[in-house]
């Protein structure tokens, strides 16, 4: 059961319980975004978690969505707000029938009030046929933390934009993505991080396995707002390529307007080491297992800093699931 306090549900519900909460929270502005645009004109409904003051979920919210018919086009729209000291999490849980060319065009608003804590993890595994969009704004407020874990699996085409702003100083944001594209498959990432207020820290780190002719982009961006002294911002992206034809872009920017700040950012693009695949296979893999311990290895440092044990070992799972001779991974997980 829910504690009091918490309210977990359907957009629509909310919309008619209390209009004027999920409308401050949303707004009706597209930002300019097409994809979110045009959510706003065919958005039905979505989900909605809402804690009051104080509230503190056990467990995590747990939202799937469906997308099944040969065709089908679907525009979730979601609302998270975690009130002054409240602290939750959402999984949000996107799946697929193969073989089906489908569209999930979603977009979230979620509010971190002063104090709160909430993670937010999207779990992609849509059908390789689908097309998959999503548009993410984070408002935080003083002393506050947000995290945002981005596993990105499945689709033909996947686009992930989240943007974050600090509106009150000392809080603090994680975001944590992990893409894998094989096939001709194509994976976006494209970040915002807007420094608007002192003292704040974030962390940002993404890695992307491509392999075939999969394709990922990362384009991310930090900007640092004058008066925002005291801003320590990390940025990284590691790609690991597995075939000579597949390809990575990325794109790390800062933008900072602010004295006394502590500001990095970087991108590596490497390949397998031969020498560790010999090192394991001398000590009795076959190419393939040794191959995929070293690739699960690369993943396992960004799914590890997913802060929730069962939504970590489902990510896991999830990953696992697209190697074969998987099973000699469950050791490592």
């Amino acid at each position: 059961a829910l504690p009091t306090g918490a309210q977990v549900g359907t957009l629509a519900d909310a919309l008619a319980r209390d209009a004027d909460l999920v409308q401050q929270a949303f707004g009706s502005e597209a930002d300019g975004n097409s994809p979110a645009a045009l959510n706003v004109a065919l958005a039905e409904d979505g989900a909605f978690v809402h804690l009051a003051r104080g509230v503190a979920l056990e467990n995590p919210v747990h939202v799937v969505f469906v997308a099944s018919g040969e065709g089908a086009a679907v525009f979730p729209r979601n609302v998270y707000i975690a009130e002054a000291g409240a602290h939750g999490r959402v999984v949000e849980h996107y799946v697929g029938r193969d073989g089906n060319v489908t569209l999930t065009n979603t977009v979230s608003r979620v509010q971190v009030a002063a104090d709160a804590n909430l993670s937010h993890v999207r779990l992609q595994q849509e059908a390789p046929q689908a097309f998959h969009l999503a548009d993410i704004h984070v408002e935080q407020a003083g002393k506050s933390y947000f995290a945002s874990h981005s596993i990105s699996l499945g689709a033909r085409i996947a686009r992930h934009d989240i943007a974050t702003r600090f509106d009150g100083e000392r809080a603090e944001s994680l975001l944590n993505g992990v893409y894998f594209a094989n096939g001709q498959r194509h994976v976006d990432h494209h970040t915002l991080i807007g420094h608007a207020q002192p003292n704040c820290v974030s962390n940002e780190h993404y890695r992307g396995i491509l392999a075939d002719r999969g394709r990922g982009v990362f384009r991310g961006r930090i900007l640092v707002s004058p008066g925002a002294d005291g801003t320590d911002a990390i940025q990284r992206n590691d790609s690991l390529l597995l075939s000579k034809l597949a390809r990575t872009d990325s794109r790390p920017e800062l933008e900072i307007y602010a004295e006394d700040v502590r500001c990095t950012h970087g991108a590596t693009v490497g390949q397998l080491s031969e020498d560790s695949l010999f090192y394991l296979m001398a000590r009795g893999l076959d190419e393939t297992h040794a191959r995929n311990v070293l690739i699960y290895a690369f993943v396992l440092e960004g799914l590890a800093r997913i802060e929730s044990e069962p939504v970590r070992q489902r990510a896991s799972k999830a990953v696992r699931a697209l190697m074969p001779g998987a099973d000699i991974l469950e050791e490592l997980a």
